[in-house]
C-alpha cells in the first residue's frame, strides 16, 4: 500500500511541472492571438465603421454622385476588414446574436432581400434609427442589408434627392453595424472578460479547463473557417460545371468584394496563425507542418487576389475560374494540415463544427 501510495505521489509531482510548461505554452499562443491579432483587427473594423458612418452621413446631407461613391468605397473597406475577423466566430461577437446581425449569410431563401425591399418600399421609419434596428430581423440589419441599400436595385438614386428615405435607412445600418463592432472591440479589450478566461484556463473557468480546451478554440477557427470559406461561400455559387455557377449566390457579389471577402478570410487566418505563433508548439520534428501551412496560405492569397473583380465576370473567365477552382483545392489542403497534421501532432481533437445544420 506504501509503495501505491508513493508512486502515486511521485506520479503527480512529475504531472505538476508538465502541466504547467503546457498551460505557459499555451498562454503565450492565446496572448499572441488576443493581442497580436484579435484586438488590432477589431480595432481597424472599428475604425472603418466609424469612416462607413460618417461617409453615410455626407451621403445623406449631400447626395451626388461624389458622395455616394465615398460611402459605397467605405462599405467595401468595412467588408474587408470584417472579412478578416470574422473568422473569430466564438466569444463577445456570438453573444446578442451579434455575428448574425453583422453579417446574415447565406441567405438561402432571399429572407433579408425581401425584408429589405419591403423597408424601402413601405418607408418604415422605426428602421431609420439605429437603436431600434437593433431589434430588428437580423436579416435587415447587417452588412448585407446595406449592400442592397448602397449597390442594388435602385441604389444609383442615392445620388440624387429622391431616396432620402434609403439612405436614412442605410445611415441605421451603418450606426448598428458601428456599434456591433465597438461592443466587441471593448469586449476583447476587457482583461477581465472572456479574454481573460481564454488565457487562464482551470478546474473553476466555467469555459476552459485545461491548456488543450484552450489550445482547440484556437485550432476550431481553422478547421471552421476553411470548411466556411470553401463549403459555404466558394461551393455555393461554384458549380462543378460551368453551366451549374451561381454568381448571385455568391457573398458581396453586388459590391464586386466577392474576391476581396475570400482573401480577407484567407489573410486574416494566415495573420492570426503568424501572431500566435500556434506553430511553435509543434516539436521540431513536426515543424514541416508549419511551414506547410504557410506555403498554402500564399498560395491561397494569390488565388484569391487573381479573382477580383464581377464574379460573373470571373466564372466565364476560363483562367480565373480555374484560380477560383484552386482556391478550393488549396483550403482543402489547409483544412488536413490543420484538422489531422497540426491537430495530430498536438494531440488535439476539433469537436463540433459551428457550420453544421447551416
Amino acid at each position: 500500500m506504501a509503495r501505491t501510495v508513493l508512486a502515486a505521489s511521485i506520479a503527480i509531482l512529475v504531472a505538476l511541472p508538465a502541466a504547467a510548461q503546457a498551460n505557459e505554452a499555451s498562454g503565450k499562443v492565446i496572448s499572441g492571438a488576443i493581442d497580436g491579432f484579435i484586438r488590432p483587427v477589431y480595432g481597424r473594423l472599428v475604425g472603418a465603421t466609424t469612416d462607413l458612418g460618417i461617409s453615410m452621413g455626407k451621403l445623406c446631407a449631400a447626395p451626388s454622385t461624389d458622395t455616394l461613391e465615398a460611402a459605397r468605397k467605405a462599405f467595401s473597406k468595412t467588408t474587408e476588414s470584417w472579412s478578416e475577423v470574422e473568422i473569430i466566430r466564438f466569444g463577445p461577437i456570438t453573444e446578442e446574436n451579434r455575428l448574425e446581425r453583422m453579417l446574415f449569410w447565406p441567405d438561402r431563401k432571399g429572407t433579408g432581400l425581401k425584408q429589405v425591399q419591403a423597408a424601402i418600399a413601405d418607408k418604415d421609419e422605426t428602421a431609420t434609427d439605429a437603436a431600434r434596428l437593433g431589434d430588428k430581423s437580423v436579416a435587415m440589419q447587417g452588412l448585407g442589408a446595406l449592400e442592397f441599400v448602397l449597390f442594388g436595385t435602385g441604389a444609383d438614386d442615392l445620388a440624387g434627392a429622391g431616396a432620402a428615405y434609403r439612405c436614412s435607412y442605410g445611415k441605421a445600418i451603418s450606426g448598428n453595424i458601428g456599434k456591433i463592432a465597438s461592443d466587441v472591440d471593448a469586449a476583447w479589450r476587457d482583461d477581465k472578460g472572456f479574454a481573460a478566461q481564454w488565457k487562464q484556463p482551470g478546474l473553476d473557468n466555467a469555459l476552459y479547463r485545461n491548456a488543450t480546451e484552450a489550445i482547440t478554440e484556437l485550432l476550431e477557427v481553422y478547421v471552421n473557417g476553411l470548411e466556411l470559406v470553401r463549403d459555404v461561400r466558394v461551393n455555393g455559387f461554384l458549380g462543378k460545371e460551368a453551366t451549374a455557377d451561381k454568381p448571385k449566390q455568391a457573398l458581396f457579389w453586388r459590391s464586386e468584394g466577392t474576391a476581396a471577402s475570400l482573401g480577407g478570410n484567407i489573410a486574416g487566418m494566415k495573420a492570426l496563425f503568424d501572431a500566435s505563433r500556434f506553430g511553435s508548439l509543434l516539436p521540431a520534428d513536426a515543424q514541416w507542418i508549419a511551414q506547410s501551412i504557410d506555403f498554402e496560405f500564399a498560395n491561397a492569397q494569390n488565388a484569391a487576389a487573381a479573382v477580383s473583380g464581377p464574379i460573373d465576370a470571373v466564372l466565364t473567365d476560363a483562367e480565373k475560374r480555374g484560380k477560383l477552382a484552386y482556391f478550393g483545392v488549396v483550403t482543402s489542403s489547409l483544412s488536413e494540415l490543420f484538422g489531422t497534421r497540426l491537430a495530430s501532432a498536438l494531440g488535439l481533437t476539433a469537436g463540433f463544427s459551428s457550420l453544421d445544420g447551416d
